[in-house]
Parts: structure tokens; C-alpha cells; sequence
């Protein structure tokens, strides 16, 4: 694998001070990557920034919901590093954040609330659509660029009492391919990544009858973000990658591609659309 395509590369990551986010961006710093990690609660990112150093890693407190801190804290690393080049769109709110029952209570719509789905759409959606807004024209100039979201399962998706979610999560994906499609030559690659199963993080709280040592460790996320950072990685756009599918003895990611994002199969084709002749 040419990590060393990456060395001196800097990357903001969404949601860096727990789980995924924190193990994506540990990652990335001993691979070289200076990150600046960003969270709405500061105390995990800024004991990062005291262990690796502030040369290293870049702790800001960013509430994506919220255009204008994007923007500060976009301005802040691109300043601090010199530059940036990857976007990871990690920060969202999961069923945990409803509450700690959801798998054995699950929401029906009466119990969605406007306020709650709002703010599902506001983090997990508009959020990523925050900091893509003022990443892109960074990226632009220099024709190089990677972002990365941090999505869900299909099934995940459209499971019964995971709104809103899976709904937001499937909106995060469509979005995805759009951007990708939007910046097709760019030298900007936008994919999707996912763990392919429930990961230990707060997400999954404990519950009767679950062994967590069942579930995905979040390290697992980072081998295929590695991958999508390196020069391998510059014609792949637009598909989606899982974590328990990573095959560490190939360095291409096109042979680890699941599926494209999205679920173009799922379009009707114009030819079927066209009226029938006679």
C-alpha cells in the first residue's frame, strides 16, 4: 500500500472525538495525515491534540448543524496546516441519541416528533452538506481532493423503527453519488463508507444479552480509508465500501468496491419509459 502518497496530506474529520471518528483519525496521524479533528464536544479531540501534539492533530469544537462554525472551523485548519485535502464526514446522530431502548422499543411514527426528525436531518444530512460546502472550493484549485461519508447499511435504512435515521442515512447516500457525479474530473473523489454491522461505540448501548466483543471495532474502518487516500484511489468515485468486506492483501480499492453508492440498479431505464409502438 503507497502510504506514502498521503505523508504531508491534511484531513478534517467530522465527529473525532469518539468511536469511529477517533479511530479513523488515529489512524490517519500515524500514517502521516495531519488531521483536524473536529466535534461539538471538545474534551475528546483536545486530549488527541495533548497526546500527539498540535503539530500533529488539531482539535476544534465545530457543531456541523450550524454553516457558519463550518466555515470557522474549516478556515481555522486549512490556516493552522497549510492546506487541506480530505473531508470525512463521520459526525451523526445515531437511534441512541432518541433513546438507549430503541432495539427493543422501537419509534413508530407517532412517536417521531417534528423536532426530532429535524434535528436527525440537520446533523446527518445538512451537516455533511455544511462542511462539503465550504471544503469543495478549497479542493478545487489544486485538483485533488478526497471526501468521505460515513453511512449506513440498506437494511439499516429501511428497518422498521429506525426513523428518522435510516431515513437520513439513505438521504446522506443519495447525496453522495450526486456529489460525485457533480465533480466527476475534478480530481475530486466523494465515496461512502460503512462498517457492514453495529461497531462498539456509544451508539449500541449495552443491553441484556449482548456480547460486545461480537461487535465491529471501529480500527476496522480505517484500512479502507487509507486505501481511498492514495494515488490508487484517484479514479474511484462514487461507490460505497464496507469494513467487514476489506480485503487487507490487495492494495486496489476498486476490488473492494461493494457496490456503487446509491443503488442505481434501482432506476427504471428511460428505454422502459418510452411509449410502445403499435
Amino acid at each position: 500500500m503507497p502510504y506514502s502518497d498521503f505523508k504531508g496530506k491534511v484531513a478534517i474529520i467530522t465527529g473525532a472525538g469518539a468511536g469511529i471518528g477517533l479511530a479513523i483519525a488515529e489512524a490517519l496521524v500515524k500514517e502521516g495525515v495531519r488531521v483536524a479533528g473536529m466535534d461539538i464536544n471538545l474534551d475528546g479531540v483536545s486530549r488527541v491534540e495533548q497526546r500527539v501534539g498540535k503539530d500533529k492533530f488539531l482539535a476544534l469544537q465545530v457543531d456541523i448543524t450550524d454553516p457558519a462554525n463550518c466555515k470557522r472551523g474549516v478556515d481555522a485548519a486549512a490556516e493552522h496546516f497549510g492546506g487541506l485535502h480530505v473531508l470525512i464526514n463521520n459526525a451523526a446522530l445515531g437511534m441512541n441519541a432518541v433513546h438507549p431502548r430503541y432495539e427493543t422499543l422501537p419509534l413508530q411514527i407517532e412517536d417521531v416528533s417534528e423536532e426530532l426528525w429535524k434535528k436527525f436531518m440537520l446533523t446527518n444530512v445538512c451537516g455533511t452538506f455544511n462542511m462539503s460546502r465550504q471544503v469543495v472550493p478549497r479542493l478545487r484549485p489544486q485538483k485533488w481532493g478526497r471526501i468521505i461519508n460515513v453511512s449506513t447499511s440498506y437494511l439499516t435504512m429501511m428497518r422498521p423503527g429506525f426513523s428518522p435515521y435510516g431515513p437520513s442515512k439513505a438521504a446522506l447516500e443519495a447525496w453522495s453519488m450526486m456529489l460525485s457525479r457533480e465533480l466527476d474530473e475534478s480530481g475530486i473523489t466523494v465515496n461512502v463508507v460503512l462498517p457492514g454491522g453495529p461497531v462498539d461505540t456509544a451508539m449500541v448501548p449495552d443491553r441484556d444479552g449482548l456480547d460486545r466483543e461480537t461487535l465491529i471495532r471501529p480500527e476496522m474502518m480505517a484500512p479502507m480509508i487509507l486505501a481511498l487516500l492514495t494515488s490508487e484511489g484517484d479514479k474511484i468515485t462514487g461507490k460505497r465500501f464496507l469494513a467487514v468486506d476489506w480485503d487487507n492483501t490487495t492494495s486496489d480499492p476498486q476490488l473492494q468496491t461493494h457496490r456503487t453508492a446509491a443503488w442505481p440498479e434501482l432506476a427504471t431505464p428511460l428505454a422502459a419509459l418510452a411509449p410502445k409502438k403499435g
